[in-house]
């Protein structure tokens, strides 16, 4: 399993995980998820607590 540190402008947005499947998953950081609801990644991936597969 590899994870990387994934950042808007300054921000640390969340972690992108490799699972050992060869799978990627993304998790918002909690403190993003807090003050930046807006500024999301992408479209496809709204700001939110859940775990983005």
């Amino acid at each position: 399993m590899r994870q990387g540190k994934v950042f808007y402008k300054e921000y640390l947005a969340g972690l992108l995980t490799e699972t050992d499947d060869g799978e990627y998953v993304f998790q918002y950081d909690a403190m993003y998820v807090k003050d930046h609801v807006n500024e999301f990644i992408t479209f496809t991936m709204p700001v939110s607590p859940k775990t983005l597969y």
